[in-house]
């Protein structure tokens, strides 16, 4: 394996992990939102998963940044140049998210503004993320000139577009109520888990729909991209054996708490399903990083930038796993915290 597959593979494994992370974390702020008034306990239970969680979500977004910006530099610019309204837009909503999170917890008459800012930028900044996806794949960005500029009108007005974000935004909930469930039954509010279990088995074939929908709505540019999609139906086909998984587990008969579901079960299989899709889609898209002129090794680093990028991720990795080990069982998996004793 060359250097640059090795750079590319180590982008996909941090951009797949804050994919998920994100999902959950924008997720849990909606769903706080909308259950904000419902008798159960699935609003007060998404915010006790959102109190410790959020910071480790961005931690990882700087992980994305750094191994986008450190191993394709040339990609990074001219992506930077292209996005730089709606990335700036995206920061912007992270920062008012990110400083309510940090005042609210610690000022409570805040907490109702709290749940609307957090329920409504976890849609808004899942549905301007996945925007890239459809710009990469070409015949929304002009190379004519002597810096790349991004076609507003055309992509405000594509149809894929809106259904890459539609897609987005159900794959966002899903995952969410699939986590928010096993995370209700981790607390022993079997009410709470019937709530989120519910709006799962609701999410999950919104979600199949929209992904295949906004496939076939893929605009003609991208053409080049659907042919390779073909050649990854292996990786599609393992995927949607998984969901299926994941999905008829929740009807699975569970003698343990003496309810159907086994949602731990539904939540790494629908990960799985997500792993080999995304690695499918990422494949099909190779070697470009913005079609039709931003290419995987015109954009690569320097091999000695590289190796060390390479020894300071290692580093890194090294002293957060054990932090990030510790955190999940302290706040995650300790049922002491979990039931707020």
């Amino acid at each position: 394996m060359n250097e640059q597959s090795i750079a590319i593979l180590i982008l996909w494994a941090v951009i797949f992990a804050y994919s998920i992370l994100g999902s959950i974390d924008f997720g849990a702020g909606f769903w706080a939102m909308i259950y904000a008034n419902h008798k159960s306990l699935a609003s007060k239970i998404a915010n006790r998963y959102l109190s410790p969680t959020w910071e480790l979500t961005n931690t990882v977004l700087v992980f994305v940044v750094v191994a986008f910006i450190g191993f394709f530099p040339k990609a990074a610019f001219s992506l930077a140049t292209v996005m730089f309204a709606p990335v700036t837009l995206i920061l912007v909503l992270v920062a008012i998210r990110s400083t309510f999170m940090v005042f609210a917890y610690s000022l409570p008459r805040y907490e109702k503004i709290l749940r609307v800012i957090s329920g409504i930028t976890g849609l808004l900044i899942p549905a301007l993320l996945i925007t890239v996806l459809p710009v990469t794949e070409g015949g929304y960005v002009d190379f004519s000139g002597e810096t790349e500029k991004l076609l507003y009108s055309k992509l405000v007005s594509s149809p894929a577009v809106y259904f890459y974000m539609l897609f987005g935004l159900t794959s966002e909930l899903f995952l969410s109520s699939l986590f928010l469930a096993d995370f209700s039954r981790e607390q022993g509010s079997e009410e709470t888990y019937r709530v989120y279990r519910m709006s799962a088995i609701l999410l999950g074939p919104a979600t199949l729909l929209t992904a295949i929908i906004a496939l076939v709505a893929t605009d003609i540019e991208a053409s080049w991209f659907l042919n390779n999609l073909v050649k990854q139906i292996p990786f599609f086909a393992i995927s949607l054996i998984f969901f299926i998984v994941g999905y008829t587990s929740l009807w699975w008969n569970n003698r343990i708490h003496n309810s159907l579901g086994w949602p731990r079960i539904a939540v790494l299989a629908v990960i799985a399903q997500y792993a080999f899709a995304s690695y499918g889609y990422g494949a099909a898209h190779l070697p470009y990083l913005v079609y039709p002129k931003v290419i995987v090794d015109t954009s690569f680093t320097t091999k000695e930038t590289f190796y060390a990028l390479l020894i300071l991720y290692a580093v890194g990795i090294a002293i957060l796993l054990p932090g990030f080990i510790f955190f999940w069982n302290l706040f995650l998996k300790d049922r002491t915290f979990i039931k707020g004793k």
